[in-house]
């Protein structure tokens, strides 16, 4: 006899169709997710007290820089995705790669894209790439849960079979009832990440320290993926997962490291964010 489980919501991944094409929930929740933390960058660049005065840069820069990322991350989680996780098939079908539409992203891929994207966009803008990093990690924190929210509604990268009162049976995940991940992870890596950052650059005033809000952001991600990962299936046969432990753990540790790196130098930092960039539009 199978345990009680929750049926999965009857929800269409299809929010809608114009003529032959369908516009999906999971690619609304992600736009939406881009627009809420590139208004939040806007809105925390616009917030003087959090700099210790004139803040580092304008807001409209912010626009050059969430752009910067989106590609960042798209071609970093594309890419993370081959290397990390599905070398072998992607060594045999490597334009299968470009195919981005098809899916398949790593999020720690997408993180790496991003820190290259953000370098970049420092390096030609002139700005602190520390205070660009800042500002991302504090303005994705609700788009986390957005976007873990719409793995759930896409009923992909749900977690073990289980037998709590809570499990569900997932379309596509056999007919066993399975930790709903997906919302844990919203929980851990986005709603609890939200008011940490929202104390850390509100409170504690510490994107006047560059580099630190990022460092927090990485730490504690870390932290809560490698909570989540327990609960989440892991990926069939990766090498990297190592007895109870998984890739995506493993993939987390550097994280933390150098999320501890940015707060150790962040703390001997002799200069507040506004004063370490130019001024200049």
């Amino acid at each position: 006899m199978l345990p009680f489980a929750i049926p999965f919501p009857d929800v269409s991944p299809v929010a809608f169709s114009v003529g032959p094409f369908d516009v999906r929930w999971y690619g609304l929740a992600y736009s939406a997710g881009i627009i809420l933390a590139w208004l939040t960058i806007r809105r925390l660049l616009q917030n003087p007290r959090l700099w210790g005065g004139k803040p580092p840069f304008a807001a409209d820069v912010a626009d050059h820089l969430v752009l910067y990322v989106i590609i960042g991350a798209v071609v970093g989680g594309r890419f993370g995705q081959a290397l990390l996780y599905d070398a072998g098939y992607y060594a045999e079908h490597p334009f299968e790669i470009l195919k981005a539409w098809k899916g398949g992203m790593s999020f720690h891929g997408a993180i790496i894209g991003s820190g290259l994207a953000i370098l970049y966009f420092a390096h030609r803008m002139q700005r602190s790439a520390l205070t660009a990093m800042d500002l991302c990690c504090a303005g994705m924190t609700l788009t986390m849960v957005i976007g873990r929210l719409a793995n759930f509604v896409n009923s992909e990268h749900w977690g073990r079979v289980t037998d709590v009162s809570w499990g569900m049976i997932f379309p596509n995940g056999g007919p066993l009832p399975r930790h709903p991940s997906q919302l844990y992870e919203a929980a851990l890596e986005g709603l609890v990440m939200f008011f940490i950052i929202r104390f850390v650059t509100h409170y504690l005033l510490a994107l006047q320290r560059p580099g630190l809000t990022a460092g927090v952001w990485l730490i504690w991600y870390g932290i809560a993926r490698i909570i989540a990962e327990f609960f989440r299936e892991p990926e069939v046969g990766h090498w990297l997962n190592i007895g109870p432990f998984t890739a995506g753990q493993i993939y987390c540790i550097p994280m933390i490291v150098f999320g501890a790196y940015l707060i150790a130098t962040a703390k001997t930092s002799a200069q507040p964010a506004n004063l370490k960039v130019s001024q200049s539009p």
